[in-house]
């Protein structure tokens, strides 16, 4: 049976958080490294933008299964390598695991991806304070909506005391709001689950600096 090939980028939230799925469920998987960066960025490439054309990280193959976005990524890999599951399958706690990450995946991350950054600096020539500035307000609106539920919810984990896909969301963008220099002391919650979820192996070892590809 061919491995499992993940196309992803160190420093990405999105593809962060399927190393995290990977490795919780003990995937074994080949990573293919795609600079954000580099020469204008890589996947910008013709080879990458056919297998890809938002031209976006992560992208999963597996077998015959060709998929982008994190959380189509983890919802496949739930389906097919089920344990441990990431997304209950009980109700309500299904549908609140699934809120909380979209509040994290849909609501925060998009607003401070890279290329929205990039867009700031370059077509609007904003200083890197005022980028700064941007990412930090939109980082701290959704984190105060974040915290306020998490506060309510969360046990040992983001929701009670079992792992899920509210955990592997957190921990990307909490690593992307400490980049950015990202005041957490208003978020004790977050910043409670964030330095468990860290202690986990398969949250260390797909840290973005244990990658093959950091600089």
């Amino acid at each position: 049976m061919a491995k499992i090939k993940l196309y992803s980028y160190w420093r990405s939230s999105a593809a962060y958080r399927v190393r995290i799925a990977l490795n919780l469920k003990q995937l074994e998987y080949d990573m293919l490294p795609v600079h954000l960066v580099k020469d204008g960025g890589e996947q910008h490439s013709a080879q990458f933008s056919e297998l890809n054309p938002n031209e976006l990280v992560p992208v999963l193959i597996d077998g015959d299964v060709t998929l982008n976005q994190s959380l189509a990524i983890i919802d496949y890999l739930d389906d097919h390598y089920s344990e441990p599951r990431l997304i209950p399958q009980t109700t309500p706690d299904k549908y609140l695991v699934q809120a909380l990450a979209q509040d994290i995946a849909v609501d925060i991350h998009p607003i401070n991806n890279l290329r929205i950054l990039q867009y700031l600096s370059g077509k609007l020539d904003v200083s890197d304070e005022q980028k700064g500035d941007w990412y930090r307000h939109w980082v701290t609106t959704g984190f105060k909506a974040v915290e306020k539920k998490l506060s309510s919810v969360s046990g040992r984990y983001s929701v009670g005391d079992d792992l899920s896909l509210v955990d592997v969301c957190l921990v990307p963008q909490v690593y992307n709001a400490e980049r950015f220099n990202l005041d957490m002391h208003a978020f004790p919650t977050i910043t409670r689950l964030a330095n468990t979820l860290r202690e986990h192996p398969a949250f260390r070892d797909a840290a973005p600096e244990s990658q093959p590809d950091a600089t």
